[in-house]
C-alpha cells in the first residue's frame, strides 16, 4: 500500500514535472543560441582583426572605413567616400596591385582632368592650368585609401 501511495504521488507530480523539462528545454535552447550567436560574432571580430591589423588605428576612427569597405565588397564598385571635410574627399578602394591607381585616375578623367605623373604616393593631375595632387595611402594589404581638394573635385 506504501508504495502504491508513493507511486501516486510520482504520477500526480508527472505533469508538473514535465511543465519544468519544456521550460528546461527552452532554456537549453536559448543558451545554445546565445553561444552560437557569440561564437559568430567573435569569428568575425577575429576576421576583421586578422584581415585589418594595425591599419585599424592609424586612420583615427575606422568604423567609416570599414562600412565603406563592406559597401565596396557587396555593391562591386570601384570606390566608396567615407569622409568629406571642407578641404578634402577622402575614398577607399580595393588594392589591384600594379593598377591600382587606374580608378583614380579614372575617376578624375571622368572630372575633366588629365593625368601628368605620380610623385611618391601622389597623383599629378592638370586641367585648364591649374594642378592638383591627389594623395594616396595604402590601408591595409587590401585596400588603399585617396582624397583630393575638395575645390578641385566640383
Amino acid at each position: 500500500m506504501i508504495a502504491t501511495i508513493t507511486t501516486m504521488e510520482g504520477v500526480g507530480n508527472l505533469p508538473n514535472k514535465g511543465g519544468n523539462i519544456m521550460g528546461l528545454e527552452r532554456d537549453v535552447l536559448l543558451k545554445r543560441l546565445l553561444t552560437i550567436v557569440l561564437s559568430i560574432s567573435m569569428i568575425a571580430l577575429g576576421f576583421i582583426a586578422l584581415r585589418f591589423g594595425g591599419a585599424l588605428s592609424q586612420e583615427g576612427n575606422p568604423l567609416p572605413i570599414l562600412i565603406s569597405i563592406s559597401k565596396l565588397e557587396f555593391t562591386g564598385s570601384d570606390y566608396e567616400q567615407f569622409s568629406e571635410s571642407d578641404q578634402e574627399i577622402r575614398y577607399v578602394s580595393e588594392n589591384n596591385g600594379g593598377s591600382r591607381y587606374d580608378i583614380v585616375k579614372g575617376f578624375m578623367k571622368d572630372r575633366g582632368w588629365n593625368f601628368k605623373e605620380q610623385m611618391g604616393s601622389g597623383l599629378l593631375f592638370e586641367k585648364d592650368k591649374q594642378t592638383t595632387i591627389v594623395e594616396t595611402r595604402q590601408f591595409s594589404k587590401y585596400y588603399f585609401l585617396w582624397d583630393f581638394p575638395i575645390e578641385e573635385v566640383s
